[in-house]
C-alpha cells in the first residue's frame, strides 16, 4: 500500500546550476582564463577559438555574473533606456528596444528599461540611476530645449545619448529625426499635388524640442505657399479619445481644414476615426499625412499619406553612441539625424 500524498516524503526540487566560465572551459577543453579572454574578445585569442567559446556559451545560456563583474571592474555592463510607459500603440517603444538590442548583441552590454511616465517628475529615473550606479550609460528621449536631465548627466560625467536634440550649449550625443523637413515636405506635397489650402497641425507638446522643429517647418511651408492654418486645441500627448472628439467637432465646422499633418501614428488613428465620425472621408474631403514607425496606418486607411521614421535605426545609433563614449570617443562626434522616408 502506497503512502498518501500527505505521508510521502518531500523530494528535493531539481535545480539547474547556472553555467559558469568553468562550465564552458570543461565543455571546450580550454582553460578558464582562455575562455574569459575569448568572451572579452581579447586580441591574442584566435578567431576560431572565440567562435567556439561563444557558441558553447550561447548553447549553455551563459550570462556573466553582473555583481562579480562590478566588483572586479567597477562596471555594470548595463545601458539604461529611460522610456515613457504612457499610451503608445504603434510600436515606437518596441522598435526602439529592438534597435538597441541589435547594437548591443555581441558586446558585454545589456539593455535595462527604466520606465517612467511623462506626467510625473522626469528627473526621478535619472536620479535613481545616478544614486544606485546601476548603469554604465543612459539613453533618454522626449528631450526639451534646456533639458535638466542632460545637465545632471553631464555634471556626473555619465555617458549618455538622447533621442532628440536640445538647445544646450555643451555638446552631447544624439540621434534625431528631421521633423522640420517632415512638416515642410508634408505641407508642400499636399499644397502642390492635392491643391489643399487650409492646414491643421497635430503637433507634439510645446515643452519638447521637436515641437519647435515641427512647427518651424510647418509655418515655413505655409508662408511659402500662401496657405492658412487651422489651429487645433490638442497635441499628440492628448488622450486619444479627446483627440477624436476635438477633430470630429472641428471637421463638422464650415471652416474645417482640408489637410491635417500629424506627428504621431497613434494620434493619426484617432484623427482618421474622427473624420469618418463627422461624415467625411480621408482622401476626399481632407488629406492626412502622418509619421509612423511601423507600416500599420496604411492597412487601416490606405488613403493616409505616411512618412516612415526608422525608430529601430534610432535605437542602433543611440546604443552605438553610448558605447563609443564609454570607450572614450567625444560626444560631439556622435550626433546624427535621419531624414523622412516617403514611399515610392
Amino acid at each position: 500500500m502506497t503512502d498518501s500524498p500527505e505521508e510521502q516524503p518531500a523530494r528535493p526540487a531539481q535545480t539547474r546550476e547556472r553555467p559558469t566560465l568553468k562550465t564552458i572551459a570543461f565543455m571546450t577543453g580550454l582553460g578558464i582564463t582562455t575562455v574569459s579572454r575569448a568572451l572579452k574578445d581579447a586580441p591574442d585569442i584566435g578567431a576560431e577559438t572565440k567562435a567556439r567559446v561563444r557558441m558553447v556559451a550561447r548553447q549553455l545560456g551563459y550570462q556573466p555574473n553582473r555583481a562579480g563583474v562590478r566588483l572586479r571592474t567597477g562596471k555594470t555592463n548595463v545601458i539604461a533606456l529611460v522610456l515613457s510607459i504612457d499610451e503608445e500603440i504603434m510600436g515606437f517603444s518596441s522598435q526602439m528596444v529592438f534597435g538597441i538590442s541589435e547594437m548591443l548583441s555581441g558586446t558585454p552590454y545589456h539593455i535595462v528599461v527604466t520606465p517612467h511616465s511623462h506626467l510625473k517628475d522626469p528627473m526621478a529615473p535619472i536620479r535613481y540611476l545616478l544614486d544606485t550606479g546601476s548603469a554604465d550609460g543612459v539613453i533618454i528621449s522626449r528631450t526639451e530645449p534646456q533639458d535638466a536631465r542632460i545637465r545632471l548627466l553631464q555634471e556626473h560625467n555619465i555617458p549618455f545619448a538622447t533621442h532628440g536634440r536640445t538647445d544646450i550649449e555643451t555638446a552631447h550625443a544624439y540621434h534625431d529625426f528631421d521633423n522640420d523637413a517632415f512638416a515642410y515636405q508634408a505641407v508642400t506635397k499636399l499644397a502642390r499635388e492635392r491643391g489643399r489650402r487650409r492646414f491643421a497641425l497635430l503637433r507634439p507638446p510645446a515643452s519638447l524640442t521637436y515641437h519647435h522643429h515641427t512647427r518651424a517647418g510647418f509655418m515655413r511651408a505655409l508662408a511659402e505657399h500662401g496657405l492658412q492654418e487651422v489651429a487645433l486645441p490638442v497635441t499628440t500627448d492628448t488622450p486619444l479619445d479627446e483627440i477624436h472628439a476635438a477633430i470630429e467637432t472641428m471637421m463638422r465646422r464650415a471652416d474645417a481644414p482640408d489637410a491635417i499633418i500629424c506627428s504621431a501614428g497613434s494620434a493619426a488613428i484617432a484623427v482618421n476615426g474622427a473624420v469618418a465620425a463627422a461624415g467625411k472621408q480621408v482622401g476626399r474631403d481632407v488629406d492626412l499625412v502622418s509619421k509612423q514607425s511601423t507600416h500599420i496606418l496604411n492597412w487601416i486607411q490606405p488613403e493616409i499619406f505616411t512618412v516612415y521614421e526608422d525608430v529601430r535605426l534610432a535605437g542602433r545609433e543611440l546604443a552605438r553612441a553610448v558605447i563609443a563614449q564609454i570607450a572614450g570617443e567625444p560626444a560631439e562626434s556622435l550626433q546624427s539625424i535621419s531624414q523622412p522616408a516617403w514611399p515610392d
